[in-house]
């Protein structure tokens, strides 16, 4: 049976498609956004995530780890990463939740077994699964079988996605996807490159390949103070997203600080600390600048 590692589940969720609905979070990412708010989906890999605000300072951990990878520091503990082999013997002896381990493998039949508990929400609501990252389709294999099950199970699908993969996997997954989120973030190729480590060449390409298929696409569009908010970003993303016709909105998604400390908790530098959200303002003028292109715009997740 095929597996995939899963970062998270998250329940009741209302910004991440129609409805109400249950986000299955994958792991593993193409893209290194410096602005990424879930930095513990970057890597495919199992990860030690230590919250130093939570440390009671017991020392158990200490004594649990066999590779003396976690040493005492002043009223919390310090992990050496090169020495760590995730075997979560320390987090299972961490007795205030400040070690725990991001990702865990999982089952088509183990995800579907969530997904069964909450299907009256998604009937009550209209609503489904949203499948999304990280980047989904790193995964694939298992992501096609998943989706091939909730057809079966007639389970609303949403696909969350940075686009950058090769189109023949995006293609052979449309039919099985009733929405697509589809993130734009930075027209001029020098700039994404500088802030998300890729060329947007292939993500531009497969999404009008996929619009062209007819299918439902919602646009996620971040907005990052000093990086993307420029008006000749918002003029070129509004008038590529207007030659797209199956687009059926645009959501701006206003940056913000939440992931900080999450870059601490997996021992990696924060290279944003700096930029501040935009204004409501800023969000509004933005707005109305995508809408006077025929564009329907939301901010947020609607």
């Amino acid at each position: 049976m095929k597996k995939g590692v899963i970062f998270d589940i998250r329940r009741y969720s209302i910004h991440d498609g129609p409805g109400i609905r249950t986000t299955v979070f994958f792991k593993g990412c193409p893209l290194r956004c410096l602005w990424c708010h879930n930095p513990e989906g970057q890597s495919q890999k199992i990860e030690l995530v230590y919250r130093k605000n939570r440390c009671i300072g017991c020392g158990e951990c200490l004594k649990s780890c066999q590779r003396e990878a976690i040493s005492s520091a002043a009223q919390s503990i310090s992990v050496d990463r090169e020495k760590c082999v995730v075997c979560d013997r320390c987090s299972r002896a961490c007795s205030s939740d400040a070690l725990s381990i991001a990702g865990k493998t999982m089952s088509v039949r183990e995800i579907i077994g969530e997904l069964e508990k909450d299907r009256a929400f998604y009937e009550e609501s209209g609503g489904g699964v949203t499948f999304s990252g990280g980047e989904p389709l790193l995964q694939y294999d298992f992501l096609n079988t998943l989706l091939c099950k909730c057809k079966e199970e007639a389970i609303h699908t949403t696909l969350d996605t940075c686009g950058s993969s090769p189109y023949d996997a995006i293609d052979k997954v449309r039919d099985k996807v009733d929405l697509f989120l589809f993130d734009i973030k930075i027209m001029d190729n020098r700039k994404h490159r500088k802030y998300t480590g890729v060329s947007n060449a292939q993500i531009l390409k497969n999404l009008e390949k996929l619009a062209e298929t007819g299918s439902s696409i919602v646009i996620s569009f971040p907005i990052i103070t000093s990086i993307n908010d420029d008006d000749e970003n918002i003029t070129r993303t509004a008038e590529f997203i207007a030659s797209l016709h199956t687009v059926q909105q645009v959501n701006l998604l206003p940056y913000h600080r939440a992931g900080i400390e999450k870059y601490k908790s997996l021992g990696r530098p924060y290279r944003l600390d700096k930029i501040q959200p935009p204004s409501s303002r800023k969000m509004k003028l933005v707005k109305e600048k995508m809408e006077a292109f025929g564009l329907r715009v939301g901010i947020g997740g609607g």
